[in-house]
């Protein structure tokens, strides 16, 4: 008994094209070969999902990068990293640095995974 994350089982299903990269491999792989109708409860192992929890993901930042915001503990907050946004999750705040965990929210978690196939359809290339 986990925690749910996440369900569409009460509205509309989600589609998704095999290998465009919406769904993550250890999600895909188990759904190849479903046909429509069938259901079926899948474990991901953590280096399928999310990846393990890295260390090294977890840092300080100095704490003037917060622009005075109130913090505590377990906010998440995106930091600019290059190309894009990086969530963080507070984790710890001192008076001149604050650690910040990097790592995804699930990274280290087994994620169990029940899905029902509606429909399936072959794509079409053109």
């Amino acid at each position: 008994g986990g925690e749910q994350i996440d369900s569409n089982f009460d509205g509309q299903p989600a589609t998704f094209t095999y290998g465009d990269g919406s769904l993550l491999p250890g999600f895909e792989e188990p759904l190849i070969g479903l046909a429509a109708g069938s259901e079926a409860t899948f474990t991901i192992p953590p280096e399928k999902a999310f990846g393990q929890h890295n260390e090294s993901n977890v840092q300080s930042v100095a704490r003037g990068n917060f622009d005075g915001e109130v913090l505590e503990e377990g906010m998440v907050f995106s930091f600019m990293n290059g190309d894009g946004e990086l969530p963080g999750v507070v984790l710890d705040i001192g008076d001149d640095e604050v650690l910040v965990d990097f790592n995804h929210p699930l990274a280290g978690q087994t994620i169990t995974f029940t899905v029902k196939i509606v429909a399936v359809e072959t794509a079409v290339v053109h």
